[in-house]
C-alpha cells in the first residue's frame, strides 16, 4: 500500500492513524502471531505490530531539518555503542567524561527512537522545539523514511553488523527482554533460519541492509554506511570519519590532546554496560532492561551456535543475497 508522505505534523490527527490502523491491519501477513513479538508485512518490512501506528505517524508526520543527524541500523548491530558515539561526538564541547549524561542515562534516551518511541501510540510530538542538532534514530528501512529526510540535507549514519552475529544478537535480546517466554521458544539453529529467510524486526535483513548501502554509494554525502566489525577493529579511525561526516570534525589540538581516546573509553561496552543505569535501569518506552541492551558485542561468536552444515548452507544464503552489490562482511577478527 503506497503511503502519501505530504502530511504536516499540525494537520495530522491521531483519529486519522486509528482510522487507517484498524482498515489497514488485517489485510497485512502477520508473523509470530500470538506473541507480544507480532510482526506485520509493511510496506514490505516486518514492523512489530504493537508499533505499526507509529510507524505511520513517523511516516506522515515527521519533517525533517537540514541539520538533523540519524542513526540509522538493522536491530542488534551496533546501534547503541554507536548513539553514545555520537552523542559525544556532537556534545563533547558542552560535556566532559565526567559530567556527561551518559553516566545516568541510557544511550537510547539521549537519541530516542523516531518509530518506536517519540511517534508511539500515535502521538505526534512537537520536534521543532528541539535545539540543532536534533539527534534521531530509526530502524526503518530507507525506502519507508520519510520523504523530507530524503531530500533534505540532513546526515544518516547507518551501522551494520554481519548477519550471523546479529543474529545470535537478536535471540539473546529476544530472551533478555522476555519476549517469547511460554509463547514461543525456538532453538538458535532454527531462529537463524528464520532470520536469513527475512523474518525479524524491521527486516529482511538484506533488504534493509542494502537499502542503505546502495544510497551510500549514490549518495556518500548523504549516507555513512558503517559496518560493526571495522568500528570495533579501529574504533578511533572510525571516529574520525563519523565526525567529519556529520560536521564536527576533530581538531588537530583534540587529536593531540587524546580528546578520541577519551570518548572511545567513555563510550566502550565494558564501561556503559558497568554503568548503574544500564545495569538496572528500565528502558522508558517497553520498560524492558537496560541490560538487555550490552552483552558480549564479539565478533566471530556466531560460530560456536551452528553445525559445520548449517554453517556452509547459511554462508551460502549470504552470498546469493549480497551478491553483485559490492558489500561483503568480516565474520572474524
Amino acid at each position: 500500500m503506497e503511503q502519501d508522505n505530504t502530511f504536516s505534523s499540525s494537520s495530522i490527527k491521531v483519529e486519522d492513524v486509528e482510522h487507517q490502523i484498524k482498515e489497514l491491519l488485517p489485510s497485512l501477513p502477520r508473523a509470530l502471531e500470538g506473541t507480544i513479538s507480532e510482526l506485520s508485512l509493511y510496506q514490505g518490512f516486518w514492523c512489530l505490530t504493537k508499533y505499526l501506528a507509529g510507524a505511520i505517524s513517523f511516516q506522515r508526520c515527521f519533517q525533517a531539518q537540514d541539520t538533523d543527524i540519524i542513526v540509522a541500523s538493522n536491530p542488534k548491530s551496533g546501534t547503541t555503542w554507536l548513539k553514545a558515539l555520537i552523542f559525544s561526538i556532537v556534545n563533547r564541547t558542552r560535556f566532559t567524561p565526567s559530567n556527561t549524561p551518559l553516566l545516568t542515562s541510557n544511550p537510547h534516551v539521549l537519541i530516542s527512537f523516531l518509530e518506536t518511541n517519540l511517534y508511539a501510540k500515535q502521538q505526534v510530538p512537537d520536534l521543532t522545539v528541539l535545539p540543532c542538532p536534533r539527534l534521531f534514530s530509526t530502524h526503518f528501512p530507507f525506502s519507508a523514511l520519510p520523504e523530507s529526510i530524503k531530500v533534505s540535507k540532513c546526515r544518516i549514519v547507518y551501522i551494520c553488523r554481519n548477519p550471523f552475529d546479529s543474529a545470535v544478537s537478536l535471540w539473546y535480546h529476544y530472551h533478555e527482554m522476555g519476549v517469547y517466554k511460554e509463547q514461543f521458544e525456538m532453538p538458535m539453529e532454527n531462529f537463524f533460519d528464520v532470520y536469513f529467510e527475512g523474518i525479524s524486526w524491521f527486516g529482511p535483513y538484506w533488504d534493509n541492509v542494502l537499502g542503505y548501502w546502495k544510497e551510500s554509494q549514490e549518495k556518500p554525502n548523504k549516507v555513512l554506511f558503517l559496518k560493526y566489525e571495522d568500528l570495533k577493529e579501529d574504533t578511533v579511525s572510525c571516529l574520525k570519519i563519523i565526525a567529519e561526516f556529520i560536521g564536527y570534525p576533530f581538531s588537530r589540538e583534540e587529536d593531540r590532546d587524546g580528546v578520541i581516546e577519551e570518548i572511545v573509553k567513555l563510550c566502550s561496552l565494558k564501561n556503559l554496560k558497568d554503568l548503574e543505569v544500564n545495569k538496572n535501569g528500565l528502558h522508558l518506552s517497553t520498560k524492558s532492561p537496560n541490560k538487555a541492551f550490552f552483552r558480549k558485542g564479539e565478533v566471530g561468536e556466531w560460530v560456536n551456535y551452528l553445525s559445520p552444515s548449517k554453517k556452509k548452507h547459511l554462508e551460502n544464503v549470504m552470498q546469493e543475497k549480497l551478491k553483485g552489490s559490492g558489500l561483503s562482511f568480516k565474520l572474524f577478527i
